[in-house]
């Protein structure tokens, strides 16, 4: 099946090519260019050349993180087939268990479920909150970690 988006117009009757997938989702994602840029890795030009009909396509490792900045799905993103997203219901239950977050405090609850839900932008900026927050409040600055520079999975 290739997706159809209603209100987006493609020179082949309403389907949409690679660049078009690229574009559209960084911009639900409400992603510049170059906010995208920096989530992948490369420079603003590469987005770019991805968004452009006749410019390079991105590899496979860069198209992967393209999906994961802009919370799209990568079958969709590199085919055009499949859902552009998962439904809320399916994306919990596709959550690694390595992954998950065992969360007991009901309004730490609502605080990650509500920063799952909001566009990568303003998770950014709320992240950049509360880690100033912690800051005043401990004395010292946040370990390497997830989605810090230098950190990983394993907070190392």
């Amino acid at each position: 099946m290739v997706t159809k988006v209603s209100g987006w117009r493609s020179p082949r009757r309403g389907l949409m090519d690679a660049p078009e997938r690229v574009r559209m989702a960084r911009r639900l994602a409400g992603l510049s260019q170059s906010q995208l840029a920096e989530s992948v890795g490369v420079q603003r030009s590469a987005v770019s050349h991805w968004e452009s009909p006749k410019g390079k396509s991105p590899s496979v490792s860069h198209l992967r993180e393209v999906a994961l900045a802009t919370g799209t799905q990568f079958e969709w993103l590199a085919t055009g087939r499949g859902a552009m997203t998962l439904s809320r219901e399916v994306e919990l239950d596709s959550i690694a268990t390595a992954e998950a977050i065992l969360v007991e405090d009901p309004l730490e609850f609502r605080l990650v479920r509500a920063f799952r839900e909001a566009p990568l932008k303003a998770r950014l900026s709320l992240l950049e909150v509360m880690e100033t927050l912690a800051l005043q409040r401990t004395g010292r600055p946040r370990t390497r970690g997830p989605g810090r520079p230098g950190g990983d999975a394993r907070g190392g």
